[in-house]
């Protein structure tokens, strides 16, 4: 049932668990609420306006209640799309241009950066999907054929394949990044250094995953299996992640959020590689989201 669920309305296991979270909540404050109120009034339960009353509360209350609730559980995007369909069975509709995005709450539109498999792009998607005021707009990749490529098609997100020579010694895509009106950049697992014109373009904008405790075991070739068998062979006790804002050198930027995991002696390169995904994927979107938090609050 779980995986219907998530299924249809396009959402990671968190995220459900929290949209259920939200959906307990209403409905025993609404209970409670209703309850209160026909005491409060002093209204018979053999009366009907008892009874009137109490369904105006569990029907209209309800509406108001589950979209204050959805805000601190960051699911109050998704919430209004659920209200606006019930509404529009009532016949009431909006304009198109009703939304977060023109309206009151202006988005901060994510370009995502892969060249593989795009778990993490996956993750900060789920994390993104039905966010008040933060969307990814746009996945950009440089190796076609790519498992991020297909994320992209089946999340209906637009994709912007890159290549070399324009990347580096063009115009680095800056224009048609502000033809999708991006405003933040996620490398999740992109091999390319980031030219000095993109960097400078979107500055203390652009954010990296590291798989390893920099300023260890960064630079020039380390990524994926490489920095994880530098370190088992070094003979490391721990190893973990970095997040850090990129500037024109290799995983140079200031840091934002390291985690650690232990290394044991029968860890291998592959399952110290298992070890900094679950790292990755339980910490990266929630810091993306608390970068961006941080710069719209400025």
């Amino acid at each position: 049932m779980f995986q219907k669920l998530q299924s249809k309305w396009k959402v990671g296991g968190w995220q459900l668990f929290l949209i259920f979270c939200v959906f307990a909540i209403t409905g025993t404050l609404t209970a409670y609420i209703s309850r209160q109120i026909t005491g409060w009034m002093e209204i018979d339960r053999t009366s009907p306006w008892f009874w009137l009353l109490k369904i105006f509360v569990l029907i209209f209350g309800y509406q108001i209640f589950i979209l204050l609730i959805s805000f601190p559980f960051g699911q109050f995007r998704f919430f209004w799309n659920y209200e606006k369909k019930i509404l529009r069975r009532f016949g009431i509709s909006f304009p198109d241009n009703f939304s977060t995005e023109q309206g009151h709450i202006p988005l901060t539109r994510i370009a995502i950066f892969a060249s593989g498999a795009g778990s993490n792009a996956q993750k900060i998607i789920d994390r993104f999907r039905h966010h008040i005021y933060i969307k990814v707009a746009l996945v950009v990749c440089n190796k076609p054929g790519a498992g991020v490529l297909s994320i992209a098609q089946k999340e209906g997100i637009p994709i912007l394949e890159i290549e070399k020579e324009r990347f580096f010694r063009n115009d680095a895509y800056i224009p048609v990044l502000r033809e999708h009106q991006i405003d933040f950049i996620v490398l999740a697992g992109f091999l390319w250094k980031i030219p000095t014109d993109l960097v400078k373009a979107f500055p203390n904008r652009i954010v990296n995953i590291h798989p390893a405790l920099l300023p260890k075991y960064g630079g020039k070739g380390m990524y994926g299996q490489f920095v994880h068998e530098a370190v088992i062979n070094a003979r490391e006790k721990e190893s973990g992640i970095t997040i850090h804002f990129v500037d024109e050198q290799y995983d140079h930027g200031a840091h934002i959020f390291q985690a650690k995991c232990p290394i044991v002696e029968t860890d291998t390169p592959f399952s110290l590689a298992e070890k900094i995904h679950m790292l990755e994927h339980l910490h990266f979107p929630r810091i993306v989201e608390e970068v961006i938090k941080v710069q719209r609050a400025r």
